[in-house]
């Protein structure tokens, strides 16, 4: 059976998070004058929120923790992590971060052009993201990549994230999509390949921080442009 329809995760896959994030807090940074005021330098107060932040993450992948709780902590352990206890000044930084990143829309390197080349090819073509709904709508419709998907899946609409085989099902079923016509691109080991894998649903690895893992069969790239070997 040939394949039809291409599913995409949506962080870090095709939208640079990492980078409009890392933009996003330098400017509240500097707004706020934090290097002055609490003597906290700007790279390592980000490498520290980087670690916080990917770890709240994987316990929200994994039921440990919810959004709300992510939201709460992420910016205060990260000053409190410098001495600086201040749920006010978190408060700025999360609701600020949240409204302004957006403003931010680097892709990362060689996404339009994959998409248009998949496009080119008849692909259908789709998002599944564990983010944030209107989050996730307003990053494809800034960063101008909105018109390629036919449909778009965030966690939140249904209450459950990658790699909960339900999000697949809603996503198959949003699309008119069949599994065995399907395949899945994304840079989380255990959401996105794993997830895919226990789904039965066909997957491309991008192993954006070369993590390289490896699992018998898995398909891996470390550069967009390499899904052209494979579709």
């Amino acid at each position: 059976m040939k394949m039809q329809h291409v599913f995409f995760d949506l962080d870090n896959t095709l939208w640079d998070h990492r980078r409009n994030a890392y933009l996003t807090i330098k400017d509240l940074f500097e707004d706020q004058e934090i290097n002055s005021k609490y003597n906290i330098d700007f790279e390592e107060f980000h490498s520290v929120y980087h670690d916080i932040n990917e770890d709240l993450w994987e316990k929200i992948r994994d039921g440990i923790v919810g959004k709300e709780y992510l939201r709460e902590h992420r910016f205060y352990d990260s000053f409190k992590h410098f001495g600086v206890e201040n749920k006010e000044l978190s408060n700025y930084f999360e609701e600020n971060f949240l409204d302004n990143i957006v403003g931010y829309n680097e892709l990362v390197e060689g996404a339009e052009d994959i998409l248009e080349y998949l496009k080119a090819k008849n692909y259908k073509l789709h998002i599944i993201s564990n983010g944030f709904q209107d989050v996730t709508e307003r990053k494809c419709t800034l960063s101008g990549i909105a018109p390629y998907f036919e449909t778009i899946t965030s966690a939140d609409s249904i209450g459950v994230r990658k790699p909960n085989p339900k999000i697949f099902e809603y996503s198959l079923g949003l699309s008119e999509a069949k599994k065995e016509e399907s395949i899945l691109i994304g840079d989380d080991w255990i959401a996105d390949a794993m997830g895919a894998k226990n789904f039965g649903m066909d997957s491309i690895f991008f192993d954006v921080y070369k993590e390289d893992k490896k699992e018998a069969g898995l398909k891996a790239i470390t550069h967009l442009q390499q899904i052209k070997e494979y579709l």
